[in-house]
């Protein structure tokens, strides 16, 4: 073999070795992104997790409104990259504890009893105005002493947690929207921004207050980080104080 063909072999080998380190590299790397994802949501490869789709209050039949359920498919891809499965039950079904699989639950507490009941047993700080009237006050958070009102169309709230309790596996993902295209915001928020809420948060609680601005133009795409309301939203609110006997 002359020298030519000897580096022509050379040359081969090494591109080879260099092929191969970097695909094994770029598979680490991969492997390691999925797990810290898998882990983050609580979705094992072959995992079995729980969409609880809400209700169109609107609607005068049972039905899902056409953002609610983009969020729906935005977190079946999700879950999907996991390699888990998921299993779709309505707001009105649903009659289990949580902790033994992963829970995603769209919509407010309004339009989904399932949101309504995590709400009150693990959010006892939030407060979530359910009532149509008066008007100014319809899907009003009371976030400790902070009150947010939606202004439709130019800017809506809309609450992101992730909540884990002691002894229990599995997370609870809740999004809590004034309107369903806020929903749909806060799981397109979840998709973008999930390593770094892995990162922050690890595999414990939070609770993010998001803002969505001008969503009659924009949809749900323009999202901003209002505030980190954990502490508040674990916080009991005070109860009120009683009238004095004999007011009007």
């Amino acid at each position: 073999m002359n020298d030519d063909v000897r580096n022509i072999v050379l040359g081969l080998v090494a591109t080879a070795i260099s092929a191969s380190l970097g695909w094994l590299a770029r598979t680490c790397l991969w492997r390691r992104r999925l797990r810290r994802e898998q882990a983050f949501f609580g979705l094992p490869e072959h995992a079995e997790s729980l969409l609880v789709v809400n209700r169109d209050p609107a609607a005068t039949e049972p039905a899902v409104h056409r953002f609610d359920v983009f969020a729906l498919l935005e977190l079946s891809a999700l879950i999907k990259e996991c390699g888990a499965h998921a299993e779709v039950a309505t707001q009105d079904t649903v009659r289990q504890g949580f902790g033994e699989r992963t829970e995603f639950c769209v919509g407010g507490p309004a339009s989904n009893r399932r949101t309504a009941a995590h709400l009150s047993a693990m959010l006892p700080g939030l407060r979530i105005t359910t009532d149509p009237e008066p008007v100014a006050e319809r899907g009003m958070f009371r976030i400790g002493g902070e009150v947010y009102r939606m202004e439709r169309g130019v800017s809506e709230y809309v609450l992101l947690a992730r909540v884990t309790t002691e002894g229990r596996a599995r997370p609870v993902f809740l999004f809590c929207g004034q309107s369903a295209i806020t929903n749909q915001a806060a799981t397109r928020y979840l998709a973008r921004h999930h390593e770094r809420l892995a990162r922050k948060y690890g595999d414990g609680t939070f609770v993010l207050l998001l803002k969505v601005l001008n969503s009659q133009a924009y949809g749900p795409d323009v999202v901003e980080l209002v505030a980190d309301v954990t502490r508040a939203a674990r916080s009991p609110l005070p109860e009120p104080e009683p009238e004095p006997a004999g007011s009007a």
